[in-house]
Formats: structure tokens, C-alpha cells, sequence
């Protein structure tokens, strides 16, 4: 029975192949270990649900992927499924380290409706991937603040977390850059702040800055007195 699960799961996977998004999201991605079969995330959002639904013991369980798409499900499975905040925990203590690409890590990420709730219980749990050496745990932290941290409440705390990061990674910086950006179209006075401080690296900075002046959300003389402040 739990063969067959796994199989009707890798069959559903291999049905909807995408060649040309395959190629496309391969160029994204590159150094994965697990090929990549092509699978559009709204598939592999309906898939993850059913399975998290129906067979999230058993997936768990036999988890053993050989295609990207298989990991981008038990990690999506994990905001999906009926679990305690203990089983949630739980489960991110064992997918985390899993995490070997931005598209596994930011997927994942988006799918954790949980954190909304109970937000000083897990402000605090993302403590120790914001300080992991690791990249992809370092970003899976700073997306999880992008994603449901950036209010009224925890916008000051996100701004300090940011500036206290400083990993080479080229997808940490990406990251932090992406958040600050992010958080400056919501809280612009506070973020203005921070980018006046010169806290952050040279790259990160003028990448947040590229990211800002990118928005529909900024005005034209904002944009350009933003130029000014590039390092």
C-alpha cells in the first residue's frame, strides 16, 4: 500500500511534465542533486494538499526523492497538513537541512500560513536558522520574516534581524536585500532609516536599492532620490 502511494504520486508527477517550463526553471535552479521533471508549482500545490490530506505519514515516512519536485512537496506538505504547532516544529527541525535551492527554500516558505498565528512562538523558533552558517537555512529564516513578519508588530525586530546577518551566500544576500526591500514599501520611514545607517554590506545595500526603485509602488522622485543613496 505505501508502495503504491509513493508510485501514484511520482505517475500524477511524471503526467504533468512541462519541457519548456522545465528548461526554464532548470536555469533557475542549477546544482540540484534530484533532476528536475518540469511540474508548474500550482500542480505541485494541488498534489502537496491532497497528499498532506490523505497520505502525509506515509510520505514522511518513505520519503526518499530522486526528482526535485518530490522535495518541494514535503516541504510544502508541512503548511499543509492537519499537525499540532509541535508537529509543525517538528517537521521543520527535519525539512530545513533538507533545503538545497532558493525555489525549495521560498515555496516552502510560502505555504507556512501558520507562522500568522502564535507569531512570538515562532519569531522565536526562526532564531536559529537566522543564526545557522548554512545558506539555504539562513534564507529559509529571512523569508519566513519577509512572508508573514513584516506588520506593525515585528517590523522594528525584522529591520534589527536583518542588519545582524552576514553570510557570503549569494542567496542570503538576495534574501535580505529582497526583505528590505519588501519592508520599505510597507514601513518606508523605518527602512529609510536603516539604509541611512550603511549597516548593511555594499552589495546588499545597492541591491536593496535596485529592488526598491523596481517597484509600481514607489513614486518616479522617490526612485530617483533613492539613486543618490547607492554606495
Amino acid at each position: 500500500m505505501e508502495q503504491e502511494v509513493m508510485q501514484a504520486i511520482r505517475a500524477e508527477l511524471e503526467s504533468n511534465i512541462d519541457a519548456k517550463y522545465r528548461e526554464f526553471h532548470s536555469s533557475l535552479v542549477p546544482g540540484q542533486n534530484c533532476r528536475i521533471l518540469g511540474v508548474r508549482i500550482p500542480v505541485l500545490r494541488r498534489i502537496a494538499k491532497a497528499t498532506a490530506r490523505d497520505h502525509y505519514e506515509v510520505y514522511t515516512e518513505q520519503f526518499n526523492p530522486e526528482v526535485y519536485e518530490e522535495l518541494l512537496i514535503r516541504g510544502m506538505m508541512i503548511g499543509y497538513g492537519k499537525l499540532t504547532r509541535e508537529e509543525q516544529t517538528a517537521e521543520l527541525d527535519r525539512f530545513v537541512p533538507m533545503i538545497n535551492s532558493w525555489g525549495i527554500c521560498d515555496s516552502s516558505c510560502a505555504t507556512c500560513h501558520f507562522m500568522k498565528k502564535e507569531q512570538e512562538y515562532w519569531y522565536g523558533y526562526l532564531q536559529k536558522w537566522l543564526k545557522s552558517s548554512r545558506e539555504y537555512e539562513i534564507r529559509f529564516g529571512v523569508v519566513c520574516l519577509l512572508d508573514f513578519f513584516i506588520n506593525e508588530a515585528y517590523i522594528d525586530a525584522v529591520l534589527e534581524e536583518m542588519k545582524k546577518i552576514h553570510h557570503d551566500g549569494y542567496y542570503v544576500k538576495m534574501a535580505v536585500a529582497w526583505a528590505v526591500s519588501i519592508c520599505y514599501i510597507h514601513f518606508p520611514e523605518k527602512t529609510q532609516k536603516l539604509l541611512k545607517e550603511n549597516s548593511l554590506d555594499y552589495w546588499t545595500h545597492n541591491k536593496t536599492i535596485q529592488k526598491i526603485r523596481e517597484s509600481l509602488r514607489i513614486s518616479k522622485e522617490e526612485k530617483e532620490m533613492l539613486k543618490t543613496w547607492k554606495r
